[in-house]
């Protein structure tokens, strides 16, 4: 499954050190999805490094400069929660509208639950249309509760649920059916082998 680089697609090495410094000649490179990976390695400590979250941080605003929505999204969350940075919401919000904006399913999701928290429901439910026209289950879940709860209507309910249904519709596809039952009969197997 994982048998080449995503990067370069020449086999990975068997050890954690090989992998890095592979990532690290990417990330010389100056290759956005690179320099994210390299700091998602630090963050989680993985790859043989030590977790090192203010390192991870720098990656991701270096990724974020060089264009990647995944190191915006991650960026958005860590000023969110105040994770390894001071809690700093208007930057959580700059980082998550940037990867919002281009396109991240999980930023637009968050932006919802933001304006939301904050009371803004008309631009929360925005949001969390957009999103789940994207096919992200928990926005058209979250404008359900919503519409239960009488701060979105039942017609933004069913745009919002039309749209989720109808990203689903576009993604399916023989193969794609195929490798959900695989990985639920996998998952199964393993519990059973567990017990």
């Amino acid at each position: 499954m994982h048998d080449t680089c995503a990067f370069c697609r020449t086999p990975n090495p068997k050890d954690g050190a090989a992998a890095i410094a592979m990532t690290r000649a990417r990330v010389d490179a100056r290759d956005p999805d690179a320099v994210h990976f390299l700091g998602d390695h630090y963050n989680h400590g993985d790859g043989g490094l030590e977790v090192d979250v203010p390192r991870a941080i720098e990656l991701w605003k270096e990724a974020a400069e060089l264009g990647s929505i995944d190191a915006c999204y991650n960026l958005g969350n860590s000023y969110l929660d105040g994770s390894g940075v001071a809690r700093d919401e208007a930057r959580a919000v700059h980082y998550l509208e940037v990867a919002a904006c281009r396109g991240h399913v999980q930023s637009r999701h968050n932006l919802g639950v933001l304006e939301c928290n904050g009371g803004e429901y008309a631009r929360g439910v925005r949001h969390y249309t957009i999103s789940a026209k994207m096919g992200y289950e928990g926005s058209a879940k979250d404008i359900e509760y919503l519409c239960k709860e009488g701060e979105a209507t039942k017609a933004q309910y069913e745009e919002a649920l039309g749209g989720y249904l109808e990203a689903m519709e576009e993604m399916k596809s023989p193969q794609r059916e195929v490798a959900v039952y695989l990985r639920a009969r996998s998952d199964e197997l393993s519990r059973a082998h567990q017990t």
